[in-house]
Formats: structure tokens, C-alpha cells, sequence
């Protein structure tokens, strides 16, 4: 029988901890040499060489109200899930911090830089790093269960843990969301996304008092998993 190491053993236990409190997507990130892109001081990264990415997903009722611009009940539903995965990193900060490491959750959604539009890291790339879906046609994190619906949250640590390897999938012949975005900013090529016909479009979407916050959710409802 193959004998689990240390670090293998303290995944599951973490990941299995994080599913009991309500978490969908878990996935762990060597960050040793991306730190240096954090807003964060560099002193207190100095040990933490892994990131936990943590995922909860977003109402599919909510979701399916959405047409062709934001609604209300969205943008209270993106705040409540933000608030519900902060909350929930901090716990398992907490439970990591109990078993003698490190731990610094970072906020879901929090702004450090608007005019960059930037947080203090990109959850986005380090959920990529850590296998748990790969970059859509939309510019958001895509998994084969879920899609895009889902919100994500990242724990820094000093946690010896096992580091999980990304995935090689891509959208395949999917392109639900190219014909549906109100920006016209998703293309066929992933790379030719257009980032300021989107903000453009989010700040559009602003004004017009839809929403208080840049968001859209189209793209989101559009992209509902199971990807071949």
C-alpha cells in the first residue's frame, strides 16, 4: 500500500473540512513565484507559498431572471455570496491557524486599485493554478460542473500542502456566451476578449442605476456547466 504523505494527508483533511462548511470548488496553488504580484506586504507573504482556493456557487434561479442586463436580486445575491465566503475563509483560516501554520484569507470582492479595477490578488488565476477550471471564452474561470456560476475566495498559508496541477480543458464548441454578451466583448478566441467594451458596458450598466456595483452576470447565467 502506498503510504500518504504529510502533505497529502493535510489536503484532505483541509478540503474536507471546507466541503463540510458549504464549499463547492477547493483547489491548492503553489504561489512561491507569483507573490510578487500580490497588494500585499511582502513581509508577511515571506513563508506563505500556497494558496487555498475556495469556490461557492451562485443561485441558478437567481441567475435565470437575468436576460440581457443585471437585476436587483443579482447584485444582492453576488454581495450575500461574498459575505458567505468571507465568512467561511476566515473559518477555515481559523482551523488552519489551530493547527500551528499561518493563514491570511482574502477578501472575494474588494477593490485596492479602481482605477486598475485590481484586488489585493487575482482569485481567478490562482483558482487556475490550483486545477479548478480553466479561462473561458467570457474571461471568467469555467468549470466542468458549474460553469461559471460560482463566486471564489483565497486563503494565503504557510500550510505544507500538496499542490494541485491546472486542468488542460477549454470551452470546446460552446460559445453560448459570445452571442448573449450586451458588449459585444467575448469572441471565439479567448484572447481577443475585449476588456474595455466590457467595462464600458459595466459602468453603463451603473449609471443606469441596474446595479450599485460594476457587474453584469450575463455571460455568468449563460455559462452553466457540464462541459465536455
Amino acid at each position: 500500500m502506498k503510504k500518504i504523505s504529510k502533505n497529502d494527508a493535510q489536503y484532505s483533511r483541509l478540503k474536507k473540512t471546507a466541503e463540510s462548511m458549504g464549499i463547492d470548488l477547493f483547489g491548492v496553488a503553489d504561489v512561491a513565484s507569483l507573490k510578487q504580484e500580490f497588494a500585499i506586504d511582502p513581509r508577511i507573504l515571506k513563508n506563505m507559498n500556497r494558496a487555498v482556493s475556495v469556490g461557492m456557487c451562485l443561485s441558478g434561479g437567481i441567475l435565470s431572471e437575468i436576460d440581457r442586463v443585471p437585476t436587483r436580486l443579482y447584485f444582492h445575491h453576488y454581495r450575500t455570496l461574498n459575505a458567505l465566503l468571507d465568512q467561511t475563509a476566515l473559518k477555515l483560516s481559523r482551523f488552519i491557524e489551530k493547527q500551528g501554520f499561518i493563514a491570511l484569507p482574502i477578501p472575494a470582492s474588494q477593490i485596492v486599485d479602481w482605477q486598475k479595477q485590481t484586488a489585493h490578488l487575482s482569485h481567478k488565476k490562482i483558482a487556475l493554478m490550483a486545477g479548478i477550471g480553466w479561462l473561458g471564452r467570457n474571461n471568467l474561470l469555467v468549470t466542468q460542473e458549474f460553469g461559471s456560476r460560482f463566486r471564489l475566495a483565497t486563503i494565503l498559508t504557510n500550510m505544507p500542502l500538496k499542490a494541485d496541477k491546472p486542468l488542460v480543458y477549454d470551452c470546446g464548441s460552446c460559445s453560448m456566451c459570445v452571442a448573449l454578451c450586451p458588449a459585444n466583448a467575448i469572441k471565439e478566441n479567448p484572447s481577443d476578449f475585449d476588456h474595455i467594451a466590457c467595462f464600458e458596458k459595466l459602468k453603463e450598466f451603473q449609471k443606469q442605476r441596474l446595479v450599485d456595483q460594476y457587474i453584469c452576470g450575463v455571460c455568468v447565467r449563460a455559462c452553466g456547466g457540464k462541459h465536455v
